[in-house]
């Protein structure tokens, strides 16, 4: 078992003032997979007070030399990856081939276009050809508390630690106490980058804790979350007294638009979407709308799909899901396939209860429901777990209501081949971002929603602006 206590402030590994243990789970043997201590106000204090210290400096920094320390990171990353996708896959249930692909991959892929988005900032600029004398300058906002997710740990840690160094701030992480094991070792990146002390500090802990008092404290100037929606009121309300810049980056209930024109790999495109990361990804298209003509046909690919998924332990190797999280997570998802039961949803793959080759773990059934009526549970409430609802509609006006008709607004999907209909769709839509017929966001695009899928804009030049304030100046002289 590994054992960390350390926190990492001011550069340098040190021990918490207080020791409160906390044992992390591995979810795919329900065994302790390694032993920190969570943080008090005490050690929170202090890693604010190193970061409040190392600010003036670090801000003051030119760009260029904070580039070269966030390529520094990258090459420790580089060194030690298959190190990192094994603490992802042990510490959250990420299949090992998956985690070093993937998972790990999310560091490499945000942190090289961060690095491109900022060489297009801005630092000084005329505020307009016609306004002689009037420029905008954008500087770094301060110390920052940066509160990341169990579910993709790297990613949400890179899109956050990245651009607020190179925005010139510095900060406080507080990974989720479920998964700390890939930060801690993010951690020893930035102190072999040799970046200087107090420019990233990490204090291990809970919401409760750590997460309220950096949500509260002072001496930070915003605080950049991502987690469940009702955590980010949670904390929009802790950092409301001291008036502190707040963005959030919460759930999802996707909908996935499928009419009958879609190309033929469309529906299975969209369960093995769902069903990735075992369905914990707030941008899974968890509600499928299927153009009636399409229906049935859709629903027996995606029963057939979802079926030849395999769930196994993260430590092997293969193309499959492997547990969720903790205990706490596969009992809500449980509890969510037994109300869809209840309120009527035909389940056409999967079901409750663990796979029949697994009986340790925290294992659930890949879950295709049918014939899901608006309203139901698990059409409303984000299930985050492999549990898919597809609904039938019967014109273009109805999907669009559908698929509005939800609290969430972060990603919603479309399959079809008539390109008008793209377009008018993509306007249409209430959501973040919207991605058609299996095509990503580019390299450098931000990652963000609206409504209760929080309001943020992670990624590219947005990523890194999210960090910094608009200071408007008169009376330049050329």
């Amino acid at each position: 078992m590994f054992e960390k206590r350390q926190f990492y402030i001011n550069g340098q590994w040190v021990d918490p003032i207080k020791k409160h243990d906390y044992f992390v789970i591995n979810p795919s043997t329900e065994e302790p997979c390694a032993l920190i201590s969570l943080g008090s106000d005490e050690d929170t204090d202090a890693a604010v007070s190193a970061a409040k210290a190392a600010f003036p400096s670090w801000a003051a920094t030119a760009p260029a030399e904070r580039k070269r320390y966030v390529e520094a990171i990258l090459a420790e990353f580089d060194r030690r990856r298959q190190e990192m996708a094994e603490a992802i896959s042990i510490e959250m249930g990420a299949p090992i081939d998956f985690s070093f692909s993937a998972q790990a991959g999310c560091l490499d892929w945000h942190l090289k276009n961060f690095l491109v988005a900022f060489d297009e900032i801005q630092w000084l600029k005329p505020l307009n050809s016609s306004s002689p004398g009037n420029m905008v300058a954008q500087e770094p906002i301060g110390v920052v508390g940066l509160i990341t997710p169990w579910n993709w740990p790297m990613n949400q840690v890179t899109l956050k630690v990245i651009p607020a160094m190179l925005a010139g701030c510095t900060c406080v992480l507080k990974p989720s106490e479920e998964a700390p094991l890939s930060s801690m070792l993010f951690a020893e990146f930035v102190h072999d980058a040799g970046v200087p002390a107090g420019v990233f500090n990490l204090v291990n802990g809970d919401g409760v804790g750590v997460g309220t008092r950096l949500s509260s404290h002072p001496d930070v100037e915003m605080i950049s979350f991502t987690g469940s929606t009702r955590a980010g009121r949670a904390i929009s309300k802790a950092a409301a007294e001291t008036l502190k810049r707040v963005t959030l980056e919460l759930g999802g209930k996707g909908a996935n638009l499928v009419f009958a024109d879609a190309d033929d790999a469309a529906v299975e495109r969209g369960v093995r979407h769902m069903m990735s990361n075992s369905g914990q990804s707030c941008n899974a298209p968890s509600r499928m709308l299927v153009e009636r003509p399409l229906y049935d046909r859709a629903v027996q690919i995606a029963a057939d799909v979802a079926n030849s998924i395999t769930v196994g332990p993260a430590s092997e190797h293969g193309n499959h899901i492997g547990p969720v999280v903790n205990k706490r997570q596969w009992e809500q998802i449980q509890g969510y396939i037994e109300k869809g039961i209840e309120e009527g949803g035909r389940v056409v793959a999967g079901g409750p209860g663990l796979p029949q080759h697994l009986n340790r773990g925290y294992y659930v059934r890949p879950t295709v429901f049918a014939d899901v009526k608006p309203g139901m549970t698990i059409e409303r409430e984000e299930i985050f777990g492999p549990v898919l609802a597809i609904m039938p509609f019967d014109s273009e006006e109805e999907a669009v209501h559908i698929a509005n008709d939800t609290p969430y607004g972060l990603t919603s999907y479309v399959q079809t081949q008539d390109a008008s209909r793209r377009n008018r769709l993509s306007l249409q839509l209430k959501a973040g971002m919207i991605e058609m017929n299996g095509q990503a966001r580019a390299a450098g695009s931000f990652f963000g929603g609206v409504k209760a899928s929080g309001r943020a804009r992670e990624g590219g030049v947005w990523g890194i602006e999210e960090f910094l304030e608009s200071k408007a100046i008169s009376g330049w002289a050329d």
